[in-house]
């Protein structure tokens, strides 16, 4: 590795150590066990998690902006690679001040970030995991802001937790990689 893919990389491993303090389950990424993968994900991450973060913070303002300002409530969004043992797109640490929303836009196409964000913020809007009446409306009112598909009246707490609906990707781990882009 030359100079400037060190410093990428060191860069990408300090951002996945920082982010591993405010996870729930440290094992929540293990990156740095995958020795294929790690140096290529890891220099990615430190020469591109920024922009991908503040696309995902102009994300969760687009969510922020379908409630009144004095119903919002402090929520953070940051990008994250889940171990593959991980069987959740994204998820919310509702233990955390603000709250904070994970997600592994690598599991996702980048034109379906929205709808994940979408609904991990009605999560953390209400401050609880369940998908019951409340959230599907908090869920209904969100999707009808952002023009993305509202789930029917009816919806079952199985069809909201994957709701908005979205195609997952193949290999969760391309994004990662640096071989997909999210423009």
């Amino acid at each position: 590795m030359d100079r400037s893919q060190t410093q990428l990389f060191d860069r990408g491993v300090e951002y996945l150590q920082r982010i591993q303090t405010c996870l729930p389950h440290p094992h929540t990424i293990d990156v740095m066990d995958n020795i294929r993968d790690r140096q290529a994900i890891c220099s990615w991450i430190g020469g591109n998690i920024q922009s991908v973060n503040t696309l995902l913070h102009s994300h969760l303002n687009l969510c922020h902006e379908c409630f009144a300002p004095n119903s919002r409530r402090s929520i953070d969004i940051f990008a994250i690679p889940f171990a593959p043992s991980i069987q959740l797109d994204g998820f919310c640490n509702l233990a955390t001040t603000p709250t904070t929303i994970f997600v592994d836009i690598g599991r996702v196409a980048p034109v379906d970030w929205l709808a994940l964000v979408a609904h991990e913020y009605a999560h953390a809007h209400l401050g609880y995991a369940g998908h019951d009446l409340a959230f599907a409306q908090t869920l209904h009112h969100l999707c009808l802001g952002l023009a993305l598909p509202q789930p029917s009246a009816t919806a079952t707490p199985e069809i909201l937790r994957c709701w908005p609906p979205y195609v997952p990707t193949i290999d969760r781990l391309a994004f990662w990689r640096g071989e997909l882009t999210h423009d």
